[in-house]
């Protein structure tokens, strides 16, 4: 199970796992945080704004963004659940869920993109890291289609936790 969440509701979502792997998604500007009191296995931080297109003087994810994330859910234990946050829980966080479920399913790009909005009104996962996650896993084009039926997400300032299957179908 892939679990979502944005930063304030990391520690509460962390610790009712027993164990887990983190991926932290923030913006370079983030505030150091000391992460040693949230108990995991692994933990991959990457640093990057949440842009869709590039923009001076902001860090756009880019490949070697996506070939992180996209190794840190290759790396997953089977029975280890994934959590996955940035700032809000909404679109990097998002975006790298799908992503990760994505490469684990191929073939179930717009199944995915429709449990995703089930889950979650609020997700509004980041445009250019599907794509780029797209090309990377040769979708054609699915993963950004599937994204962009399901449209943006209902406004709030941070999303819900919420949990994504890793394993398709359901």
């Amino acid at each position: 199970m892939i679990y979502v969440s944005s930063l304030s509701g990391l520690p509460a979502l962390a610790a009712s796992l027993a164990d887990f792997d983190l991926l932290t998604l923030l913006s370079p500007s983030a505030a150091a945080r000391d992460w040693n009191g949230i108990a995991r296995e692994r933990h991959v931080q990457l640093s990057f704004h949440d842009i869709v297109e590039l923009t001076p003087d902001l860090i756009a994810p880019d490949a070697d963004v996506m070939r992180a994330i996209l190794a840190f859910g290759r790396g997953a234990v089977d029975e280890r659940p994934l959590l996955v946050h940035c700032w809000a829980g909404i679109s990097r966080s998002s975006a790298a869920a799908y992503a990760i479920a994505c490469d684990r399913n191929p073939g179930y790009e717009s199944e995915i993109a429709d449990e995703l909005r089930r889950r979650s009104p609020y997700v509004t996962p980041n445009k250019l890291m599907v794509k780029l996650a797209d090309d990377m896993l040769g979708r054609a084009g699915r993963m950004s289609e599937a994204i962009a039926r399901i449209g943006r997400g209902a406004d709030t300032a941070e999303g819900e936790p919420y949990q994504l299957p890793l394993r398709w179908p359901i």
